[in-house]
């Protein structure tokens, strides 16, 4: 027992002691703080880490009821691990040109048309939603598998998983800096216990530990159904890639500078200087976090899948997930395991609390665009003194509680809804990026990079249907209405008279409200204005079908908005130090005659 009680505090001192501090001088930089390598890696990768704890519980709990796992488990491997790996250089390429954050829906604003950015804007928001209510439902699954007790009634899933999310609403709602110390210290742990158990595992392997007992399957799978199970089993396995939008949607919290690695790599390995420049500065504090999901989510996977086929454990076993048994198994070959289990088993409920976080994060970075362009009410933006949009995180936390509810606190009857929408978004940057190549790229990088792009988007719409058609009978039908109804209410939103925006409106939403400066600012003030275009050419379309009809609007079409101009001119590109281009239509207010009246003393009516 001291044994592992040694081992624990040694790996909670490393974890503490490697864990980021934010620099004073990072603090407020554009009223957010500033977050390195260590910090990204923890609020943007601690969602798809932690994927580990469910993913492939789920993947199995597809195969193994039909006796499908020995044939078909691994098939299901290689794709997660070849669409991680696709998904993933896409996404760290993507970083270079659309490096100023708002991932997909910066990138189809500036290269598709705002319809696509619209639906994307509320595709992100639906699916940050489900991430926090998927991971707070399996924290509480995986508390209640200590005791054995994952079978027990739906209220104490739901009421564990509504104090899980409300204690990472908490952290974020204190600000960044000290949410991504905690985060990393759990990481760090996990990392650690996840090589001890995988080394009692294997102690269990040589020593002849037998599997449980098999489960009788009577009758044979037809290969059609059986091929519909293996390709549900496929897209249960990959419900954690909103991860790869979250760091390209949040890279403006980054720090702007390289990496010691990267500073000391161009010092004393120039030679390798490509690799260098590609990790460089805030672009290269993403790339950092994206480099883990090319090969996390496959090595995970496969490590989980051989243990779950060699003892036989599946989510439900003993009254325990997949993840408990074999912590369970693994940690029995250790002096005193019982304490590691044990902390374990509470480390998957801290970290898949704490998963939420990543959503947090970029419900933030996105709706208070999406009330710069007027899909959101303006009302919702509001950032505290520590940089933090608190009314955002507040909603986002309700709207999660209240599906919990919906759901009765049942993490697979979430799950369907939950990966779904991500593709759509992974499809958009795909075609973006591939715009981006055709306009800049030259010879053989052209041809090559569209090629790469064109298939990576044709995957990602491969794999959205497959999410749907795996996940037909568990729900998949209604993922598919609710996207289209968001859609539909986001339009509906944007034409109703709260979704105007003036250039002065934009102005004060995004400089003095968000309080976002610099070539964000410019990104955004330039995407309001082509939302505004967008909604000027819906409401004179409507207009002009119902004239069909004899039917005319009875009083004067709203004056024409503001035009866009060229995205390049918007943000500055040449000066990035030049002021707002909002402020040449930004009108100051004309004197009176006689000068303008006292501030203390109330204007004068006319007398006409």
């Amino acid at each position: 027992m001291f044994f592992s009680i040694a081992l624990l505090i040694i790996a909670v001192l490393i974890a503490l002691r490697s864990a980021p501090r934010e620099r004073q001088e990072d603090a407020h930089i554009h009223g957010a703080g500033q977050i390195g390598v260590l910090a990204a890696i923890a609020l943007f990768g601690v969602d798809y880490f932690t994927s580990y704890y469910y993913a492939t519980g789920e993947m199995m709990s597809a195969l193994h009821p039909y006796g499908l796992q020995g044939r078909f488990a691994y098939i299901a491997v290689a794709i997660i691990a070849f669409a991680n790996f696709v998904f993933g250089l896409l996404y760290m390429y993507s970083l270079g040109p659309f490096n100023e954050g708002g991932g997909s829906y910066t990138a189809s604003m500036r290269y598709l048309k705002p319809t696509l950015s619209l639906v994307v804007a509320v595709t992100l928001i639906q699916d940050y939603v489900l991430t926090i209510v998927v991971s707070a439902l399996s924290g509480g699954d995986q508390l209640l598998s200590i005791i054995n007790a994952y079978d027990t009634g739906w209220v104490w899933h739901f009421a564990l998983g509504a104090i899980l999310a409300a204690v990472t609403w908490y952290l974020t709602i204190r600000g960044r800096g000290e949410s991504s110390r905690v985060v990393f210290t759990m990481l760090g742990v996990f990392g650690f216990l996840t090589v001890t158990m995988g080394i009692g595992l294997l102690i269990a392997h040589f020593k002849g530990v037998a599997p449980e007992p098999s489960e009788v399957i009577t009758g044979s799978v037809p290969l059609g159904q059986a091929l519909l199970h293996l390709l549900t089993a496929s897209m249960k396995g990959m419900v954690a890639l909103t991860g790869l939008e979250a760091v390209s949607n949040g890279v403006q919290f980054f720090i702007n500078e390289d990496a010691k690695l990267v500073k000391w790599g161009k010092q004393h390995m120039p030679r390798l200087n490509s690799i260098w420049n590609f990790y460089s500065g805030k672009s290269g504090v993403g790339r950092f976090v994206q480099t883990a999901f090319l090969f996390y989510g496959g090595l995970t996977t496969l490590f989980l899948t051989f243990f779950s086929l060699r003892f036989n454990v599946f989510d439900g076993t003993l009254g325990r997930t997949l993840i408990g048994n074999l912590a369970f198994i693994g940690f029995n070959q250790i002096p005193g395991g019982v304490i590691l289990f044990w902390a374990y088993q509470i480390l998957a409920v801290l970290m898949l609390a704490a998963a939420s976080m990543t959503a947090f994060q970029d419900a933030q970075a996105t709706e208070w665009r999406d009330v710069a362009i007027g899909e959101i009410p303006e009302a919702i933006v509001y950032r505290d003194p520590r940089g933090t949009f608190t009314r955002s995180v507040t909603i986002t936390f309700g709207l999660s509680v209240l599906i919990m509810l919906l759901v009765r606190g049942q993490t697979t009857i979430a799950i369907p809804f939950y990966g779904v929408g991500v593709f759509m978004p992974i499809m958009v940057m795909g075609l973006a990026v591939r715009r981006h190549i055709l306009e800049h790229a030259k010879g053989s990088a052209r041809l090559w990079g569209a090629f790469g792009a064109s298939f990576a988007a044709g995957l990602s719409f491969v794999v959205f249907l497959g999410q749907l058609i795996g996940k037909w009978h568990e729900g998949g039908w209604a993922a598919l209405v609710s996207f289209s109804i968001l859609a539909f209410l986001a339009h509906l939103m944007l034409l109703s008279p709260l979704g105007y925006r003036e250039p002065r409106q934009i102005h004060r939403i995004v400089r003095e409200k968000a309080r976002v400066q610099g070539a964000m600012a410019s990104i955004v003030e330039w995407q309001s204005l082509k939302m505004q275009e967008y909604r000027y050419s819906l409401l004179t379309g409507i207009a002009r079908f119902f004239e069909l009809f004899g039917v005319r609007r009875p009083t004067r079409y709203e004056p024409a908005p503001v035009p866009a101009g060229d995205y390049d001119h918007a943000l500055h590109v040449d000066h990035p130090e030049a002021p707002s281009f909002l402020e040449q239509y930004i009108k100051e207010p004309q004197p009176k005659l006689g000068g303008s009246p006292k501030q203390t003393e109330p204007a004068q009516q006319n007398r006409d």
